[in-house]
C-alpha cells in the first residue's frame, strides 16, 4: 500500500493540473477491477484461453506505471488509449451474456480526457465507440449497443470534467496567490507612507526645538528656555517612537492593543506642537468639524502634518495658515510663503502620498504656487447624511 500511495505521489506530481492521488489511483482501480471481472465472465463461460490477453492488456499500462518504468508525459493517454482499445476488441470477438468489457473504454476515456486536450479525448471517444458498434454490426454484440454507446460518452464527459475542475481550481489558487502579493505590497506601501509621515513632522519640528534650545543657551543664556525646549524635543520624539512602533507592529500578525487613530479634532494639537517649535501657524476652523467622518478626519490629519513638515523642511521662518472649512463638502488648505526652491517641494512620497490618501476617499488635492504662497489644498466630497429613523407603524 505504501508503494503504491508512492507510486501515486510521485506520478500525479507530473501530470497536468496538479492531480492529487485521490483521482489517480481510483481510476486505476476501476481499470484494473472492470478488467478481472470481464476475464471472469470469460472464465466462467468457457471462452478460448487466448481471449484472456484482451484483459492482461488493458491493464498493461497500469502495470507498467507501477513498476516504475519511465514514460513521457505525451505517451501516457496514448498507450493507456490504445491498450484499452485493443484488448477490448480482443475480448469481444469471444463475448459473454451481459458483457462488461465496453466498460473498460469508459474508464480508459475518462482517464484520458481528464489529462488530454479537447480534440485528443474527443478523438479518443469516437474511437472507442466504433468498438462496439463493429462489434454489435458483426454480431459480437448481442444488445445494449445504445447503453454502450452512452456509457462511453459518460466515461468522456467525467474525465472532462474533471479536468476542467482542477484547472478552475489551479486558476483560482494562482489568482489568491497573486491577490495575495498585491495586499502585501499595498500593505507595505501604507506602512512605509506612515513611517515617512511620523519621521518626516517628528524629526522636523524635534529639530526646530532643539536649534530653539542650543539658541537659548548659547545666545541668551537662558536655561529655562531650553529646557523647555529639550522637554519638548523629548516628548516629540518618544512620540515618534511610539507611533513608529504601532506602525511597524502591524507587521506582526499577533494582536496588540493600539491607540485610536488620530482625527480632525486632532489638528489643533498638531498645529500647537509645531507654534512651540517656533513657526508661526495660524489655525482656523470653519464650521463643525464633528460631522465629519473618522475616515476623512484621519486623511485630513496626516495632509495637515505632512503640510507642515513640507513648511518647516522647505521655507523655514515663513509663516503659516492652516484652514479647515466644513460645510457642504469639507475643504483643507495649508498656505505659506513661497519655499525658494519649489522644485525641491515638489518631489519626493510627501505630495504623493498626499494625494494618494485624497483619492482614496473620493478626494482631490492640488498644490502649487498662489500669488507668492505654496498652497496645499485638499477637497472631500459631502459626508453623507444619516436618515432619520422611519416612524414606527401605529
Amino acid at each position: 500500500m505504501r508503494g503504491l500511495i508512492r507510486y501515486a505521489n510521485g506520478r500525479a506530481a507530473a501530470l497536468p493540473f496538479g492531480y492529487p492521488p485521490a483521482v489517480v489511483l481510483p481510476g486505476h482501480a476501476c481499470l484494473v477491477v472492470v478488467s478481472a471481472v470481464v476475464v471472469a465472465q470469460r472464465l466462467a463461460a468457457d471462452v478460448a484461453d487466448w481471449t484472456l490477453v484482451g484483459g492482461l492488456l488493458a491493464i498493461l499500462p497500469v502495470v507498467y506505471l507501477l513498476a516504475g518504468l519511465p514514460v513521457r508525459d505525451g505517451e501516457r493517454p496514448i498507450g493507456v488509449a490504445g491498450c484499452a482499445m485493443v484488448g477490448t476488441t480482443i475480448l469481444l470477438l469471444h463475448p459473454v451474456a451481459n458483457d462488461l468489457a465496453p466498460l473498460i473504454l469508459v474508464v480508459m476515456l475518462a482517464e484520458c480526457a481528464a489529462v488530454t486536450s479537447g480534440r485528443v479525448s474527443l478523438t479518443l471517444a469516437a474511437l472507442a465507440a466504433l468498438i462496439p458498434a463493429v462489434a454489435s454490426a458483426v454480431g459480437h454484440l448481442g444488445y445494449g449497443l445504445p447503453f454502450y454507446l452512452v456509457a462511453v460518452a459518460l466515461g468522456w464527459a467525467t474525465g472532462f470534467i474533471i479536468k476542467t475542475q482542477l484547472r478552475l481550481f489551479q486558476q483560482e489558487t494562482e489568482t489568491q496567490a497573486e491577490r495575495a502579493a498585491q495586499a502585501a505590497d499595498d500593505e507595505r506601501r501604507r506602512i512605509a507612507r506612515e513611517v515617512h509621515d511620523v519621521v518626516a513632522h517628528s524629526l522636523s519640528i524635534t529639530l526646530l526645538h532643539l536649534t530653539g534650545a542650543r539658541r537659548a543657551l548659547q545666545e541668551d543664556r537662558d536655561v529655562d528656555d531650553a529646557v523647555e525646549a529639550l522637554t519638548d524635543a523629548e516628548r516629540l520624539g518618544r512620540q515618534a517612537v511610539a507611533d513608529i512602533r504601532r506602525t511597524v507592529g502591524l507587521l506582526d500578525s499577533e494582536p496588540s492593543k493600539v491607540r485610536p487613530e488620530p482625527g480632525v479634532d486632532d489638528i489643533e494639537d498638531l498645529v500647537t506642537d509645531v507654534v512651540r517649535a517656533g513657526v508661526a501657524v495660524t489655525y482656523r476652523v470653519e464650521g463643525d468639524s464633528r460631522s465629519v467622518s473618522a475616515a476623512t478626519g484621519l486623511a485630513l490629519y496626516r495632509i495637515a502634518r505632512e503640510a507642515l513638515a513640507n513648511v518647516v523642511k522647505h521655507s523655514p521662518g515663513s509663516a503659516a495658515l492652516v484652514r479647515l472649512v466644513v460645510d457642504d463638502a469639507v475643504r483643507l488648505s495649508v498656505r505659506n510663503e513661497l519655499p525658494s526652491a519649489v522644485a525641491e517641494a515638489e518631489e519626493g512620497n510627501g505630495i504623493a502620498g498626499m494625494r494618494q490618501r485624497a483619492e482614496l476617499l473620493g478626494g482631490c488635492l492640488e498644490t502649487g504656487p498662489d500669488g507668492g504662497e505654496w498652497v496645499v489644498r485638499v477637497d472631500f466630497a459631502p459626508e453623507p447624511q444619516e436618515l432619520p429613523a422611519p416612524e414606527e407603524a401605529r
